[in-house]
């Protein structure tokens, strides 16, 4: 599939994410953006928030981060996050501990009460 973008996430703890995906959303320090292949080069500030990762079969995935910097090529998008939460899982029940795990990761990393607040309203119509 030529539309298709490397995608990858680092935290202090390594690799969390690496993937060929479609598209991708992310909480930049001055709003979301949305990045496909071919986006022109770009560094960027992101706030606490959730990053939509749209797979190649279409499906979303949400992994939240409560701060980092992202290196965009049109080949590739790297994150590095001082800590994500993967909103993942086998089970509704590994679902909604990584949600409430996400939940608390925003909050504890937000100052921003309006952003604080449709980021949980996010998470609350994904999960």
């Amino acid at each position: 599939m030529d539309d298709l973008i490397n995608f990858e996430i680092i935290t202090p703890l390594g690799l969390i994410y690496k993937d060929q995906i479609k598209s991708v959303t992310l909480p930049g320090s001055e709003g979301e953006f949305g990045v496909l292949k071919g986006h022109a080069c770009l560094i960027s500030s992101l706030k606490s928030g959730i990053i939509d990762i749209e797979k190649k079969d279409l499906n979303h995935e949400l992994i939240a981060i409560n701060e980092g910097y992202s290196e965009i090529n049109e080949t590739k998008v790297c994150v590095l996050a001082k800590d994500a939460i993967w909103i993942s899982g086998d089970n509704q029940s590994e679902i909604e501990k990584n949600l409430t795990k996400a939940k608390e990761l925003i909050k504890s990393a937000s100052s921003d009460n309006a952003a604080l607040a449709a980021t949980l309203s996010k998470l609350d119509n994904k999960g």
